[in-house]
């Protein structure tokens, strides 16, 4: 089996800055105690400032007149955890959340699907990049080795136990994974490297030291496997992001409601669902949420797609107070069926597919705006079909012709050059609501080669009368 290991080094600080409107700008995380507030990591930015992880607030404001802060909550750490392991559920059924700031998932039956190792590494840092979370990736036969190559290397890949034996003997005794007390004697007794643990009779090393070192040796060749927990999906989408300001319009909004429906499409491809309807609910200090209720006619799970309709219905809605948290939540997610596509797909890549542009028009317009046709069990023509907001196709009309534009009114056709090619059908119903008919249909042809539907009325002499044109 192999296994990959994608390390987080700044899970945390990536979970804060890529909800926030401007990534560049100097951010910090805070910790401690409210009497001594002091800098727990920063980022690029503020780190070009002179800000360091361990400073006090007060020096870092000495140095840094204004920059931007949050909280630093384990809270939301496990909560992005989680989330990724959502994101990896795609590519794996054995995703494992074991070690901290850290995914352990199997990828040897995964490969044949989407493709050999270094592809398949490309695919996965091209989407935690665009997720906004900074990685290092190593895969490696056994879970425990790729873990712990990961805290010196990215990028490798180990094929088989040999190579992964020369990788693992040159690691050094304080990045090997071993316990904090038993690295530290250890490195007294003038060990360095991994190799050098290795060599070393495993009864001495059991007379010395706890049972887990000789465990941990173990799991790192892969005589021990691991006991791991594999994550399984929840059956509900509820993620919230809380805003530092006062939001008074949806332009402000935009940029959070984006990173949470891209979230929602990452979390559906992750368990192959789609979504069918969710809700937003704009936070309020001093008032009850406002919710904003999405509805799609089927299931979708196309970021952009689902941004847009959020968007439509944001934009319906009066901002009545201050903003300050934007949550959505997702309960009904059926099973995704991908819309069908041709192998040569001729339409310009400048329009949108039916779906997309009818879900974007009811977004936009309400959803009484937008309407589809479907037939009715009727035989009178001018009652055969209704509005209807899902269109479904009627059985068995396959079998009759009729045309595909009907006249608002019937209208008087003159008969001169006017050729009849089939009927007459009886049409002859209605008589339970008063307004029965009893007409005469004949499939007809003018001089310039249209073709129409009319008909007579039955025991009637006031001529033909046009009902429709065929396509």
């Amino acid at each position: 089996m192999r296994w990959v290991c994608i390390v987080f080094p700044q899970l945390a600080l990536d979970g804060v800055q890529r909800l926030h409107p401007e990534p560049d700008a100097p951010l910090a995380l805070l910790a401690g105690t409210p009497q001594r507030r002091v800098l727990q990591t920063v980022n690029a930015a503020a780190r070009a400032l002179g800000l360091r992880p361990g400073q006090s607030l007060t020096a870092a404001h000495a140095l840094v007149k204004t920059f931007a802060s949050a909280e630093y909550d384990p809270v939301q750490i496990e909560r992005w955890q989680q989330f990724l392991a959502a994101w990896a559920y795609r590519f794996s059924s054995q995703v494992s959340v074991y070690y901290p700031r850290a995914l352990l998932f199997e990828i040897e039956s995964s490969l044949g699907l989407f493709g050999p190792w270094p592809l398949f590494e490309a695919r996965l840092r091209k989407e935690l990049t665009e997720l906004g979370f900074r990685h290092r990736i190593v895969a490696a036969p056994n879970p425990a080795a790729a873990r712990v190559l990961a805290n010196l290397y990215d990028g490798l890949a180990v094929a088989d136990d040999a190579a992964l034996q020369q990788a693992l003997a040159p690691l050094p005794i304080d990045r090997a994974g071993l316990e904090p007390q038993a690295a530290t004697a250890l490195s007294r007794m003038g060990l360095r490297t991994l190799a050098h643990v290795q060599a070393l009779p495993r009864h001495t090393l059991a007379r010395r030291f706890d049972v887990g070192l000789l465990q941990h040796l173990d799991a790192l060749s892969g005589q021990r496997p691991l006991a791991l927990d594999f994550y399984q999906p929840p059956d509900r989408f509820d993620v919230r992001i809380e805003l530092n300001f006062d939001v008074h319009s949806h332009q402000a909004l935009l940029f959070p409601l984006r990173r949470l429906t891209a979230d929602l499409s990452a979390f559906l491809c992750g368990r192959d669902s789609g979504v069918q309807r969710f809700d937003l609910h704009l936070e309020h200090a001093q008032a009850a949420d406002s919710v904003i209720k999405v509805g799609l006619l089927s299931a979708e799970r196309e970021p952009g797609m689902l941004f847009e309709l959020a968007r439509g219905r944001l934009e319906q809605v009066q901002v009545s107070a201050p903003v300050r948290g934007l949550r959505l939540l997702a309960e009904d997610l059926p099973v995704f069926v991908p819309q069908r596509q041709d192998l040569f797909d001729e339409r310009p890549q400048q329009t949108l597919p039916w779906e997309q542009l009818r879900e974007r028009l009811r977004a936009r317009l309400g959803d009484d705006a937008v309407q589809g046709l479907r037939f009715h069990a009727d035989h009178r023509p001018e009652c055969a079909w209704q509005a209807a907001a899902d269109p479904r196709a009627c059985q068995g009309l396959n079998k009759v012709q009729r045309p595909g534009w009907l006249l608002p009114q019937p209208s008087p056709l003159a008969e001169q050059g006017v050729h009849i090619l089939m009927g007459p059908e009886r049409i002859e119903s209605g008589w339970w609501d008063g307004a029965d008919i009893r007409r005469d249909y004949y499939l007809v042809q003018t001089r310039t080669g249209q073709r129409g539907w009319a008909f007579r009325n039955v025991g009637q002499s006031d001529g033909l009368w046009l009902q429709g044109w065929f396509a």
